[in-house]
């Protein structure tokens, strides 16, 4: 359902991690942890950050271990080699310690102090969950975010406004004890899909999106389109 009014901002308990996967983004991880450690502050004492670097080649892991001053909330993950965007999370996820699961994109194309927008409904919700209030990627990209989205809706009885929105906070519990599978952006269709299966009615927030800085987008690439209705196969045997 989507969010139609504010609350009264529950107390966090048991924390928060966020979850950064990232792939070459030595041109955006320090600044976005930077914002990280600024817009969590605000919101509690209880917090980790966690960056997972999924096989960059430019120098990103190096960056972001520089920030030493956090090290205490800073966990740095990685993978020897490029695993594909769901085993990024899936990585972090499983490192994850605190109560609630928040992630997003580490190419500051999302506004971190914006989760104070997702917060006040984790009184009514295990799941809050963004979606972009107006898409700020290339054509091609909305296209593919548009089918891919229908089709989730067909094969998972997933209805979601922008399924692939990576702006999302989720009770840890819903994760426990299950095996994701998704190596690609699927990942997002099957937490969803999972926390159908348990009941959970998630709440959708229109969220800010902004143009990539730095970097380049990596999701809308033919490999990676092109590897989509396999994934996409896969995940529907594995959660029938």
């Amino acid at each position: 359902m989507e969010a139609t009014a504010q609350k009264i901002n529950p107390e966090l308990k048991g924390g928060i991690s966020l979850v950064l996967p990232c792939h070459n983004e030595a041109g955006n991880i320090q600044d976005v942890i930077i914002e990280a450690i600024a817009a969590l502050e605000k919101v509690t004492g209880d917090f980790e950050i966690i960056v997972v670097d999924d096989g960059s080649t430019d120098g990103t892991r190096e960056k972001a271990a520089r920030l030493s001053a956090y090290k205490y909330r800073l966990k740095i993950k990685t993978h020897s080699k490029n695993l594909g965007y769901g085993a990024a999370l899936r990585t972090g996820f499983a490192a994850a310690d605190k109560a609630w699961i928040f992630f997003t994109d580490a190419d500051r194309q999302f506004q971190i102090s914006e989760i104070t927008k997702l917060i006040p409904y984790l009184e009514q919700s295990k799941m809050v969950i963004g979606f972009r209030a107006r898409r700020q990627d290339p054509l091609h990209r909305r296209i593919y975010g548009a089918v891919f989205s229908f089709l989730i809706r067909v094969l998972f009885r997933v209805s979601a406004r922008d399924v692939n929105c990576a702006f999302k906070i989720f009770n840890r519990k819903i994760i426990a004890d299950e095996k994701l599978v998704s190596r690609g952006a699927l990942i997002n269709a099957e937490l969803l899909a999972l926390a159908r299966r348990k009941g959970i009615v998630w709440v959708e927030v229109p969220v800010s999106h902004f143009p990539r800085r730095a970097g380049k987008q990596t999701g809308g690439s033919f490999r990676v389109i092109a590897r989509a209705p396999w994934e996409l196969v896969r995940l529907f045997f594995h959660r029938l």
